[in-house]
C-alpha cells in the first residue's frame, strides 16, 4: 500500500489532518489500533479554543458543532468563597471558546472521512515506523490478522505518548522536558444539568475542584486527589460532599447533585519531546507533549501540530521548497511552550500542593486577586486561554 501521507492514530488530529490534506488534493491513509466504536465514545477534552472551532468549520466539519456546541465566552474563578467572572470577548476583541466533546470532533470527522476521503483502516495496528530518516519512510502495521507495509512520503504520529511513532527518533538526538505533579483528578460524568452556565474553577485549601459539562443534560466534574488514588475508593456520596465543600460560596448558589455514570482519575504531568520531526517523520499531538488538563490545551495543541503541518505540506506542494517543513519543529514548540507556560501557571494558581505552607496559601490567593483586580492579568488569562495563534 502507497500513500503520500500515513498518518497514525485516528483522534483528533490524526482525523483532522486527514480531513485537511483532503481539502488540499493530497492523498492519505489513517491508521487506528482501535475499532470505530471505542474512538467514538473514548472521553477526552471537552475544550475547543477559537481557533480550533474556526479550523474545524473552514474544514467542512463544524456543523453540529456550531448547533450542538456550547459556546462559552467565560469562565468563573472561585477562591475564598468569593466568585469572579472572567469575561473573554470583553478582554480578547471577541475571542471565546466552544464546549464540545471530543467524542463528538471524533464522530464528525469520522463520518467525513468514510464519506470523502482516503482509507481509514481500524484495528490496523502500527507496529513500527521504518527509514524515517530516508526519503521513503514506511509503517509496518497489523490489520486483520497479517502484516503489511503503508509505504509513505511522509508519516506523521498522532499515536499518543505511549505510539511508536516516537521511538522512530533516535534516542541520541532528542531532549525531554517533564514534569510529574503530585496530584491527580478525579473525574465524573453525571446525568444532571450543570450547576452554573460556565466553567468554575475553584481554589480551596482541601484542593482545587472543577464545574465542567458535556451538554445541558450531563455535568463533568473534577476533584484534586492525591496521586496513586483509586476511584472506586470514592463513593457516589462522598464525591458530591466534597465537591459541595470546595465550590461553596457567600451568597445562595447551589450544586446540583445526580446520578453519577462515570468515575475515574487522570494523573497529572507536563511532558515535552524535542525534535518533533525526524527526517520524514513528524510528531503530532500527545506523540509530543502532554499539558496537565487544567488549561484545556491538550487537543487545541493538537489541532495547532495537524494545522502546521499541513500548511507546510501544502507550501511544498504550491511552491516546491521545504522550509515550512523544516521549520516544523521550530513553529509548532513556539505555541506549545506558550501552552505548558499556561497550563502551569493555572495548575499552580489553583492546586494545593501536598505539605503547601501558609506562605504559599498566601500566594496563591494574592495572584488570584490580582487577576480579579487588574486588567492586564485577566486578559493574559483570557487570552492563554481562548488560545494562542496558530503558526
Amino acid at each position: 500500500m502507497h500513500t503520500t501521507v500515513g498518518i497514525i492514530g485516528a483522534g483528533p488530529a490524526g482525523l483532522l489532518l486527514a480531513r485537511l490534506l483532503h481539502n488540499a488534493g493530497i492523498d492519505s491513509v489513517v491508521l487506528e489500533s482501535r475499532d470505530r466504536a471505542y474512538v467514538e465514545r473514548r472521553q477526552r477534552a471537552g475544550i475547543l479554543e477559537q481557533g480550533t472551532a474556526d479550523v474545524l468549520r473552514a474544514a467542512g466539519a463544524g456543523q453540529r458543532m456550531d448547533r450542538e456546541g456550547l459556546r462559552h465566552d467565560g469562565i468563573e474563578l472561585r477562591f475564598d468563597r468569593r466568585r469572579h467572572r472572567v469575561d473573554f470577548p470583553a478582554l480578547t476583541g471577541g475571542r471565546s471558546v466552544m464546549v464540545y466533546a471530543q467524542t463528538e470532533v471524533c464522530k464528525d470527522l469520522i463520518a467525513l472521512q468514510l464519506a470523502e476521503g482516503g482509507p481509514l483502516l481500524f484495528e490496523a495496528e502500527a507496529l513500527a515506523v521504518e527509514d524515517a530518516g530516508t526519503d521513503a519512510p514506511r509503517v509496518r502495521f497489523r490489520h486483520e490478522g497479517r502484516e503489511d507495509l503503508l509505504e509513505c512520503e511522509y508519516v506523521v504520529g498522532c499515536d499518543g505518548f505511549w505510539g511508536v511513532a516516537r521511538k522512530a527518533i533516535p534516542a541520541e538526538l532528542t531532549q525531554v522536558f517533564e514534569r510529574t505533579y503530585p496530584f491527580g483528578w478525579l473525574g465524573i460524568l453525571a446525568d444532571v444539568p450543570p450547576s452554573h452556565d460556565e466553567l468554575v474553577y475553584a481554589r480551596h485549601d482541601r484542593g482545587f475542584a472543577l464545574l465542567s459539562m458535556r451538554s445541558p443534560s450531563v455535568s463533568r466534574l473534577y476533584l484534586q486527589v492525591p496521586d496513586g488514588t483509586d476511584a472506586e475508593a470514592w463513593s457516589d456520596e462522598e464525591i458530591w460532599d466534597e465537591l459541595e465543600r470546595r465550590f461553596e460560596t457567600a451568597d445562595d448558589w447551589r450544586l446540583e447533585r445526580g446520578p453519577i455514570t462515570q468515575k475515574s482519575v487522570t494523573p497529572m504531568r507536563s511532558y515535552v519531546h524535542e525534535p518533533m520531526r525526524h527526517g520524514r517523520l513528524f510528531l503530532a499531538g500527545d506523540a509530543a507533549h502532554i499539558v496537565p488538563p487544567t488549561g484545556a490545551k491538550g487537543l487545541n495543541l493538537a489541532v495547532g501540530d495537524v494545522v502546521t503541518f499541513a500548511r507546510a505540506l501544502v507550501h511544498r506542494k504550491e511552491t516546491g521548497s521545504p522550509e515550512l517543513l523544516d521549520a516544523y519543529t521550530e513553529t509548532c514548540l513556539r505555541r506549545i511552550w506558550q501552552a505548558e507556560r499556561f497550563s502551569y501557571d493555572m495548575t499552580t494558581l489553583l492546586h494545593r500542593a501536598p505539605g503547601a505552607t501558609g506562605f504559599e496559601d498566601r500566594l496563591q490567593l494574592a495572584r488570584l486577586e490580582r487577576i480579579a483586580s487588574s486588567r492586564a492579568a485577566e486578559t493574559d488569562l483570557a487570552e492563554g486561554y481562548t488560545g494562542f495563534p496558530f503558526g
